[in-house]
């Protein structure tokens, strides 16, 4: 019997013997299951009228009928509660940056080490995002390049402090206290920043920090 708190993945390939080979895998680590399987991103919606949805969607890119990209912004807009980790031979600097714009939580190679593989999994949800050496670096100070600046000029010196700070484990309360204000005035900021950076969630803040090099990855 699947345990309540098991992480359950669907797992998007259109390669047979590859998608096997991870079911075994993937099954194999201790509390995480597949729940579903598909050869393509359409295939994938057809199964989206379950009740149970995944939590996780482990999503090739190149794949006939619906291609990764698409699946990605699809599940972005459709169910933004499902993550979704991209799977791909490729480490194009291009591919990784298409697909984290298209919705993608993170981006792992098939010839990753299993461990990897574990850990991308756990970090997609504790944290709500994976970012490998691969997608660090120079890569994530690549992402929005063009509007980095501008985008940054919209906050000002207390906005980009309790940014910093909204990255940690700290409770709104806690940050708060570190900023010296009442806990309304740090919502209040936390709502300006939502309206300014057209983000819904904490996480998203933490993923636009990241993206803009405003806290380290490492």
């Amino acid at each position: 019997m699947q345990a309540p708190d098991t992480i359950t993945i669907a797992l998007v390939d259109d390669h047979k013997l590859f998608r096997k080979g991870m079911v075994e895998l993937i099954n194999g680590f201790t509390g995480y299951h597949i729940l579903w399987e598909a050869n393509n991103g359409k295939e994938l919606i057809e199964k989206f009228t379950s009740d149970k949805l995944p939590s996780i969607v482990l999503l090739d890119i190149t794949m006939p009928e619906m291609d990764g990209y698409e699946t990605a912004l699809w599940l972005k807009r459709h169910h933004p509660q499902v993550k979704v980790l991209a799977l791909s031979m490729y480490d194009h600097e291009e591919s990784i940056i298409r697909m984290l714009k298209s919705g993608a939580s993170g981006y792992i190679l098939k010839d990753a080490d299993p461990a990897d593989l574990k850990t991308a999994l756990t970090d997609v949800v504790r944290k709500g995002f994976y970012y490998s050496d691969l997608v660090s670096g120079t890569l994530i100070q690549n992402m929005h390049k063009e509007n980095t600046h501008k985008e940054l000029a919209k906050l000002n010196e207390r906005e980009l402090e309790f940014l910093k700070l909204v990255c940690s484990e700290l409770t709104y309360k806690e940050i708060a206290d570190i900023m010296c204000v009442a806990t309304r005035t740090v919502d209040g900021y936390r709502e300006a920043l939502f309206e300014k950076l057209h983000i819904k969630s904490r996480t998203g803040l933490v993923l636009y920090a990241i993206k803009h090099h405003i806290i380290s990855v490492s």
